[in-house]
């Protein structure tokens, strides 16, 4: 194939997106001085030659993806041989109208996930921290929002501490829950105009509140988020779940990894994936530690503690079998150990 003007993005840094289409296709490229050659399979590298034509052709039309968003396309592609660049992007296009920056699914359970929110009225988007639960959910409801297909966008987070006691925090109400659905503010304004955010939550189109605020109410022509969901106890989540209205969407989501409550058994996200599995109009997406499109170190931080944590489960229960029962008083009495008498 000839080598085109502009070329370089494609193939990644240090050749990455190279090495991923030799990698899943089975094939072999080389970059020369006077074109690209490409050995293999015949199906394999028409479809190479197909990525190209697919860049080169977005590349006139003006799209420039950066190269974490390329890299995630092309994942895509290799996984799906009805995939293409360009339908991608167009797809991306019709999601993000009204949006002030493209929003593309980078993995397969990602497209997954933004396929089963438009076509299911409730979905769970399990996995992880750093897949793209809450921030893909964020942007299909502004999306479905510019689209008119909802009214209002209602933000849902429990106040839950992280492991620490924060105390009495001061201000107003608002000002006292705000930074437990700072997550959700920040997924706000990156997708839209700050100053239409400013508006559209100063109107209440959209509302960021804490749980503990949604009892009682009927959420019509909404879509709803969760977010955190692991933090809600099982009473809370079916208050939650029982919200919804007419012409009502839900996306609840959630990373069983980081429950912080005192007991963590009794998370309500553990007992909704057991108790609402197969209920029609319902669906579940489990993210994995290679759906992270954070930084490339929190993949691996994600998959050191994944390794790690069969050990640490193991830990207290071998400490358990070697503790011996609590005695009652009388007994613990009796075999503590006589203290010298104090001098006098």
């Amino acid at each position: 194939m000839e080598i085109t003007p502009n070329l370089e993005p494609l193939f990644g840094t240090r050749d990455e997106n190279v090495r991923l289409m030799e990698d899943a296709l089975g094939v072999r490229i080389d970059l020369r001085s006077d074109a690209v050659y490409v050995e293999g399979p015949e199906e394999a590298v028409a479809r190479v030659r197909r990525i190209f034509q697919d860049f080169e052709a977005l590349r006139r039309q003006g799209v420039h993806p950066h190269n974490g968003e390329l890299n995630g396309m092309l994942r895509l592609v290799v996984a799906d041989p009805a995939t293409t660049l360009r339908s991608l992007v167009d797809s991306g296009k019709q999601r993000s109208a009204g949006i002030k920056r493209t929003v593309q699914p980078r993995s397969v359970n990602q497209r997954n996930y933004v396929e089963a929110i438009e076509q299911n009225d409730m979905v769970f988007g399990v996995g992880p921290a750093g897949t793209g639960k809450t921030y893909l959910a964020v942007a299909m409801a502004v999306a479905a929002m510019n689209a008119k297909k909802i009214s209002r966008i209602v933000l849902v987070r429990p106040a839950v501490e992280a492991g620490e006691r924060l105390g009495f925090l001061p201000g107003t109400l608002q000002e006292k829950v705000d930074p437990y659905l700072r997550p959700l503010y920040d997924a706000l304004y990156d997708l839209l105009e700050p100053e239409r955010v400013d508006k559209m939550l100063e109107k209440n189109i959209i509302e960021v509140a804490p749980l503990a605020f949604m009892r009682g109410r009927t959420l019509n022509d909404a879509f709803i988020i969760m977010d955190e969901a692991q933090n809600t106890t099982v009473e809370q989540m079916k208050m939650f779940l029982t919200r919804m209205g007419n012409n009502s969407k839900a996306v609840i989501t959630g990373d069983i990894t980081q429950i912080d409550l005192p007991n963590p058994r009794k998370s309500g996200l553990l007992d909704a994936i057991n108790v609402l599995d197969g209920v029609e109009g319902i669906h579940f997406c489990h993210f994995e530690e290679s759906d992270v499109v954070r930084h490339a170190l929190v993949q691996r931080i994600v998959r050191a503690y994944e390794s790690a944590r069969p050990q640490q489960q193991e830990l207290p229960l071998g400490l358990e079998e070697g503790m011996q029962p609590p005695q009652d008083h009388e007994t613990r009495s009796t075999v503590q150990p006589q203290l010298p008498a104090k001098p006098q």
